[in-house]
C-alpha cells in the first residue's frame, strides 16, 4: 500500500522526542487508508487498540517499525498511559510518520512495482499487466500513449 499524493505542511505541530514536528496534511484517501487500518485493528469496537494492535496497524499503512520503535513511539503519544491508543492519537501519529516517508524511496518502490521484470524500464507489457490488475479499460494505444508522452 503505497501513498505518493503530495502533502503539504499547514500550522501546528506534533510532539515527538521533544522535537516539534510540521503536521502534514492528508488526502482524503491517507485519511481514508488511516481509518480503515484503525477500524481493522479495533476489534472490540470500543475506538481504541492496543500496543500490538498498533504495530500491526502501522505495518498495514506500509512502515515497518524497528524494534523498541512502537514502545517509544507509544510513550510518545499516549498521554494518558494506559497502553491504549484511540484514533485522534493514531491519526496524530501516522500523520507525522506519513511526512518523514522518504519521497525517493517511495517513488523507487512504486517504480519496482511496475518493473516486474527487473530491467530498470517501465515497458509497454509492464504498463499493460499494471492497468490489469488494476481493473482499468485502456486501449493499446492508449498505454502507447502514456508510453510515448513520458519516454524520454
Amino acid at each position: 500500500m503505497s501513498l505518493l499524493a503530495s502533502r503539504q505542511v499547514v500550522g501546528g505541530s506534533v510532539r515527538a522526542s521533544g522535537k516539534a514536528k510540521p503536521i502534514q496534511e492528508l488526502t482524503e484517501y491517507q485519511k481514508q487508508e488511516i481509518r480503515e487500518a484503525f477500524d481493522l485493528f479495533d476489534t472490540d469496537g470500543n475506538g481504541l487498540i492496543d500496543a500490538r494492535e498498533f504495530k500491526v496497524a502501522m505495518r498495514a499503512l506500509g512502515f515497518e517499525p524497528k524494534k523498541g520503535e512502537v514502545q517509544k513511539l507509544l510513550s510518545d503519544i499516549d498521554k494518558d498511559k494506559s497502553s491504549m491508543i484511540d484514533y485522534d492519537e493514531f491519526l496524530s501519529l501516522m500523520t507525522v510518520k506519513m511526512g518523514e516517508r522518504d519521497k525517493k524511496e517511495e517513488v523507487l518502490k512504486a517504480f519496482k512495482l511496475f518493473d516486474d521484470d527487473n530491467t530498470g524500464k517501465i515497458s509497454f507489457k509492464n504498463l499493460r499487466r499494471v492497468a490489469k490488475e488494476l481493473g482499468e479499460k485502456m486501449t493499446d494505444e492508449e498505454l502507447q500513449e502514456m508510453i510515448d508522452e513520458f519516454d524520454l
